[in-house]
């Protein structure tokens, strides 16, 4: 077993209340809306107007560049606005959809393609037409990822099945559940690539996973060099440069990219969906996500279309036992609170929560008492108590030294912090002040 790298936390892991509940399909929402940005990058662009009808899996609109994706329809029916909306970061265009008509994917059977036949540059650009981004959470798009500069030589992928945020069971249970398919959606992306070895990754304490793939492994007769690998349970063992060092023991330079050593690292949601867009020509209409905590009646893993609205999803799911209190969007290390439940789920969802008020940290904040435990936490060796003292003192002309452009937002610092103060915040405000600085 890989133990890997320095610093990290292993906060209560809270993956019994989801774990072992296999994927349910929630019912289709009358009403999707759907975000023109559901990814990094620049936003989509809509290609339909108000009054048009369309049909499930239907480009809504184009990748607005390079950087950018695209964006279906996830249900058939009819536009009824295109307009502003809350999401889970601000507002922006959304394309709102009310659904009638025929499903032309659901519970049909599906047009297949041997995936083994079709040149790289096919497959690359299934990916990129389907609207493939990262569903671990970042939502970067995939074929941007898959498409490294030519004098950056990769050597091998990563599949990422650590999962290390509380509560989030959903590629625990992807990977439980289509074994098979995530080993060939890997060997996809290592055709991609061009590499002949990858590694999936997966934390010790998903045990049924780990047995699952390497027993579908074991089975198949393939040339590809693919590893299936247990690594020490430890937040936030996911993190791409945490999870590239402690399988391979390179480091990635400060600022640097994965690339820079070789190494391209993919979700195994990502994986998931890219396979199906390439076998099946399937766009990112549709994702798996956890909903869990307390104070949600049915905890669950389950399949959502993308535009369904919390709302939606707590009313499939038996209502809430309570006014919760705090609602995350992904994990509770670095996740996003929100205050509405007309938030839809987009691409970058990985999971809901619903949390009390003994499973959320509350409370006000008091002075650094120069304990170390956020340095001795931190996974990236910054020092969080001189960036948050430097930043609540306003002395920003210490903050750029300190480098707060390395942080990778995990939260291990504020978890860590005896005093409660809200480290990964002020490093937060000392990113935009540095990269203000930089413009």
């Amino acid at each position: 077993m890989f133990s890997g790298f320095k610093g990290g936390i292993h906060p209560p892991e809270n993956k019994h209340v989801a774990e072992d509940k296999a994927f349910t399909n929630l019912p289709v929402p009358q009403m999707c809306y759907i975000p023109l940005s559901q990814h990094l990058g620049a936003p989509a662009k809509p290609v339909v107007e108000v009054g048009q009808t369309v049909t499930e899996g239907q480009l809504i609109a184009e990748a607005g560049g390079f950087v950018s994706a695209n964006v279906h329809s996830p249900v058939p029916g009819k536009v009824v606005e295109i307009k502003e909306i809350n999401t889970v970061n601000n507002r922006q265009m959304a394309v709102v959809i009310e659904a009638e008509g025929a499903f032309s994917s659901s519970a049909q059977p599906r047009q297949t393609d041997d995936w083994e036949k079709l040149a790289p540059e096919e497959i690359l650009r299934r990916i990129r037409e389907a609207g493939i981004v990262g569903l671990g959470g970042a939502a970067f798009p995939a074929a941007v990822k898959l498409s490294p500069p030519k004098d950056k030589k990769i050597d091998i992928l990563i599949v990422n099945g650590s999962e290390c945020e509380p509560y989030l069971t959903v590629d625990d249970m992807l990977m439980q559940t289509f074994p098979k398919e995530i080993i060939d959606g890997t060997r996809m992306l290592m055709k991609v690539l061009g590499v002949t070895r990858a590694i999936i990754g997966i934390e010790n304490n998903k045990k049924k996973a780990v047995q699952a793939l390497k027993k579908t492994l074991a089975s198949m007769s393939i040339k590809e060099d693919i590893a299936v690998k247990a690594l020490r349970t430890k937040y936030p063992q996911g993190a791409e440069k945490q999870l590239i060092y402690s399988l391979t023991g390179k480091q990635v330079p400060s600022g640097g990219l994965p690339m820079e050593v070789g190494v391209v690292v993919q979700n195994v949601g990502t994986i998931f969906a890219a396979r199906e867009a390439v076998v099946f020509s399937k766009p990112l209409f549709e994702r798996y996500i956890t909903v869990s905590g307390k104070m949600i009646n049915k905890p669950g893993n389950y399949k959502v279309r993308l535009g369904t609205r919390i709302s939606d999803i707590v009313e499939e799911c038996g209502g809430l036992k309570g006014e919760p209190a705090k609602i995350v969007i992904g994990g509770p290390m670095c996740g996003l609170s929100i205050h509405s439940l007309d938030i839809p789920v987009v691409k970058g969802t990985s999971g809901i929560l619903f949390l009390s008020k003994d499973e959320v940290k509350t409370g006000d904040f008091s002075q650094c008492i120069r304990c170390g435990r956020c340095v001795a936490a931190c996974p990236i060796n910054l020092v969080p108590c001189d960036l948050g003292n430097a930043v609540e003192k306003n002395r920003y002309d210490l903050v750029e030294e300190l480098r707060p452009l390395d942080c990778i937002m995990c939260g291990s610092c504020s978890y860590s912090c005896p005093s409660n103060r809200p480290l990964s915040h002020f490093i937060k405000l000392a990113q935009a002040w540095v990269r203000k600085q930089k413009k």
